[in-house]
């Protein structure tokens, strides 16, 4: 069997517009299926727990839900909604797409993942959501391709 690098950015998100969701998705699916690569966890405590947290929803909860049910994004997306009473506040959701919009990461964190894909540290990407895209794609292409 083998295991898989997610591909969705933290900048993606599906109809309901928070931003991490359809990642977090796919690393809880692949993870509750024994599908996720072994260095990425199938709910964090970065992105992962901040949307949790910005949707107001338990973790465990969260996994079991994935684990049991296996659900699509959609399907995902409804439980989600159910469990904020019906609806999510845009003013939440917007101020949860900020945070993970703003988010940096540590200066240590961001070097050597500009040093492990082949940029020079000084390089201009500040913002989380680039540098784990460059730091997935290089693991996919090290995993897979080269």
């Amino acid at each position: 069997m083998s295991k898989h690098i997610p591909l969705v950015s933290s900048g993606i998100a599906g109809p309901l517009g928070v931003l991490h969701l359809p990642r977090l998705w796919q690393k809880a699916s692949l993870g509750a299926a024994g599908k996720l690569h072994d260095e990425y966890p199938a709910a964090g405590a970065g992105y992962d727990q901040m949307v949790l947290d910005g949707l107001g929803i338990d973790r465990e909860e969260f996994l079991a839900y994935i684990a049991e049910a296996k659900p699509t994004y959609i399907q995902c997306e409804k439980w989600v909604v159910e469990k904020n009473g019906g609806s999510l506040d845009p003013a939440k959701v917007k101020a949860l797409n900020d945070s993970i919009i703003g988010y940096n990461h540590d200066d240590a964190t961001r070097t050597g993942i500009l040093e492990t894909v082949g940029l020079p540290a000084d390089t201009q990407i500040l913002d989380a959501i680039n540098l784990n895209n460059l730091d997935d794609w290089h693991a996919f292409h090290h995993e897979y391709i080269a």
